[in-house]
């Protein structure tokens, strides 16, 4: 199976998935496969890195209340939340844009700065939208295998195209969950190909507590930095993102055109972004529940890498396609694998309840083994 982008990953439904019957799984899984998932229960979504608190109470109550007015186009809650972000960062705010998630900004990126003679480079696996958009444009793609421990190897993507037009980093990684020191990235802002772009994607930065690059962005290197309100705030549906960088190279993002916010975006945003309690009791609960499940699944036999995200990698050990339908069967829809490493499947931190459904089902479908280095 070739990679998905997110975009055509999600084109499949994933509720269509938690009902895959039993003679539709893999024939070695089949006899573990019950008719259905727990009566009346739902489907336990651990597939596309969303939170599973959704948005803040204080969020909830700016959309409520911003819907009355929702029939104008309130253009001027675009320029507050770029106001906001920049004042609480130390940006200037003509170094915020803001857009309908970061997907977008992600795709203009690789409009703005690759092509035929300008390739890409970037990790594998990693979050591979941007390569998707390049290459359809001719642009050569090189894919660096991450490190063992799931790191960028920086100097191997600094070496892989000596023309490349951008460098593309996430970092925490998606689908890893796993980081690369700021010294890493510090060394690849200065050492990337000559006339390059870095971006680097920030997704899951709160989840984490490593430094942002924001302040290669305040001292006007050729960065890009994107953030989204899809992870830690809760708000995947409502779609707002953010890409930071230096004017002249946003305006090489805004040149493929632009398009008014959604109001309720915009004011939940706001919202999450003046709440100074929310970040860190989000990620402090996250912690909590992936960390234990990691070392569940360890313990049991099942590596795992490090993750500061809202989400990691497990080696099954077994075809992680093949994997992933049986939990479907059994209710509980994990993310897929990748080709560079078949056996290993990504999984979402749910809630804690949810997260007791996945071990219940994994101990199900996977027996114990030798404990995990």
């Amino acid at each position: 199976m070739s990679p998905l982008s997110r975009r055509s990953f999600l084109r499949g439904s994933s509720l269509a998935a938690a009902g895959l019957a039993a003679g539709a799984l893999p024939a070695a899984l089949q006899a573990a496969a019950p008719a259905a998932a727990t009566a009346g229960a739902g489907p336990v979504l651990l597939n596309f890195n969303e939170c599973p608190l959704g948005p803040s109470p204080a969020a909830q109550e700016a959309v409520r209340a911003i819907l009355p007015a929702s029939g104008r186009y309130l253009f001027g809650l675009r320029g507050g939340l770029a106001a906001e972000f920049a004042h609480q960062h130390g940006l200037p705010v003509d170094h915020v844009a803001v857009y309908a998630g970061s997907s977008d900004p992600l795709d203009r990126a690789a409009l703005a700065f690759t092509g035929p003679q300008r390739p890409l480079v970037l990790a594998d696996p990693t979050f591979e939208a941007v390569a998707d958009t390049a290459a359809a444009q001719g642009a050569a793609v090189h894919r660096v295998r991450l490190r063992a421990d799931g790191s960028h190897d920086v100097r191997a993507m600094a070496a892989a195209a000596p023309q490349a037009g951008l460098v593309y980093v996430c970092n925490p990684n998606n689908p890893t969950g796993s980081v690369t020191a700021r010294a890493e990235l510090d060394w690849l802002l200065a050492n990337k190909p000559a006339g390059s772009v870095l971006l680097v994607d920030e997704a899951y930065i709160e989840y984490s507590q490593e430094r942002s690059m924001l302040d290669h962005v305040r001292a006007g290197a050729d960065v890009v930095v994107l953030r989204t309100f899809s992870k830690i705030y809760g708000m995947a549906g409502l779609r707002l993102g953010l890409a930071l960088g230096r004017p002249d190279l946003l305006a090489k993002l805004a040149a493929f055109g632009s398009n008014p916010l959604p109001a309720t975006a915009l004011a939940a945003g706001l919202a999450s972004l003046r709440d100074p309690g929310l970040v860190p009791e989000r990620r402090r609960a996250n912690a909590l529940v992936r960390d234990q499940t990691i070392a569940w699944l360890q313990a049991r036999g099942y590596p795992c890498l490090p993750s500061q995200a809202n989400c990691f990698m497990v080696d099954v050990g077994t075809d992680g396609r093949e994997f992933a339908a049986a939990m479907a069967g059994h209710g509980v829809l994990i993310g897929r694998s990748w080709p560079v490493w078949p056996s290993r499947v990504r999984v979402t931190v749910g809630t804690g309840e949810e997260m007791a459904r996945f071990r219940e089902v994994f101990a199900l479908l996977a027996p114990a083994r030798a404990a995990a280095a």
